[in-house]
């Protein structure tokens, strides 16, 4: 596969490699459901394993039926359904189960801004 990879980009120089591509990848907003007064009503999932939302930039994980969001050097778990536009979460901090809608593609993480770090491999940043 590295090998692959590496025909690629002599193959294709000047084409920059694109994001991996995921099923969770896209800006969505909250269409049902109660967050807490500061909790997000939009958010940026993409295939880098980060989400965004107001300036609030985390990494994700899904594992089966659950996403865990490292938020603070600690991964939080949700129950996860996925639909085709639709992403459903309960459990972890929420009150209740919420309501995403897909409403367009994922956006780029802003400059200078890295995804953090994973709380069961890499030491916090400093």
């Amino acid at each position: 596969m590295r090998s692959l990879l590496a025909a690629l980009v002599l193959v294709l120089p000047g084409v920059p490699l694109q994001e991996p591509v995921s099923p969770l990848a896209g800006t969505w907003q909250l269409a049902k459901g109660n967050v807490k007064g500061d909790g997000p009503r939009s958010v940026v999932i993409r295939g880098d394993s980060s989400a965004t939302w107001g300036k609030e930039t985390v990494r994700w994980r899904v594992t089966s039926d659950s996403i865990r969001i490292a938020i603070g050097g600690e991964w939080e778990t949700y129950k996860l359904k996925l639909g085709k536009d639709q992403l459903t979460l309960s459990g972890g901090d929420l009150s209740g189960p919420i309501t995403l809608k897909r409403v367009g593609p994922a956006t780029p993480r802003a400059a200078g801004v890295a995804v953090p770090p994973d709380p069961d491999t890499e030491p916090p940043a400093a």
